[in-house]
């Protein structure tokens, strides 16, 4: 059986590199899975920082869907798997994967894209379950800040907060990061 490991922080509290700090001395094959597309100038320098933090050893997949097929391969191994991050994924199905005008999108627009996701993470925690893999999951809290003004931001802050909360209820083991310090929550 599988374990799954969850941890969130705000922006840049240093989960990313708990994260893989809690992987870098594992043996054997390690995934890093990007959920990250580098659009402008500033995503681009900070894929390249996380890139140079992970050596050799890491293998590294680049997508936001179809992660349980992705893995397929991998499922009979003894594998430690980092997914950063969770929020960029969802950002991910809700911008680049839909043109849609969120300052006027219908509540079933909404529902389905959250039913989309939803469903990918559900196969993925299914998919771990069901190997001998090992899942740690960043993502970003989003519910300690300010209410978004704009309607994609708040669309956005409850679907990653819904599934947050759903991987933290699958998970083994759950970290809060601040400030670079962790607290254990699970």
């Amino acid at each position: 059986m599988g374990k799954i490991i969850y941890i969130t922080g705000g922006t840049r509290s240093g989960k990313s590199r708990f994260a893989e700090e809690m992987i870098l001395n594992s043996q054997g094959k390690k995934i890093y899975i990007a959920t990250s597309i580098a659009f402008d100038d500033e995503m681009k320098n900070r894929i390249s920082k996380h890139i140079g933090r992970r050596d050799e050893s890491w293998i590294t997949i680049e997508s936001h869907k179809g992660l349980s097929k992705l893995l397929g391969r991998y499922r009979e191994e003894k594998i430690k798997i980092l997914l950063d991050c969770m929020s960029n994924l969802v950002s991910n199905y809700m911008i680049l994967d839909n043109n849609l005008d969120w300052d006027n999108i219908a509540n079933c627009d909404i529902e389905r894209i959250e039913e989309i996701i939803f469903t990918e993470v559900k196969e993925l925690i299914k998919f771990i379950r069901d190997s001998e893999l090992e899942l740690v999951i960043v993502s970003s809290e989003v519910g300690m800040g300010l209410v978004p003004e704009y309607p994609l931001g708040r669309y956005f802050r409850d679907v990653i907060g819904v599934i947050n909360q759903y991987i933290a209820s699958e998970a083994d083991e759950a970290f809060l990061v601040v400030s670079g310090l962790s607290i254990r929550l699970k």
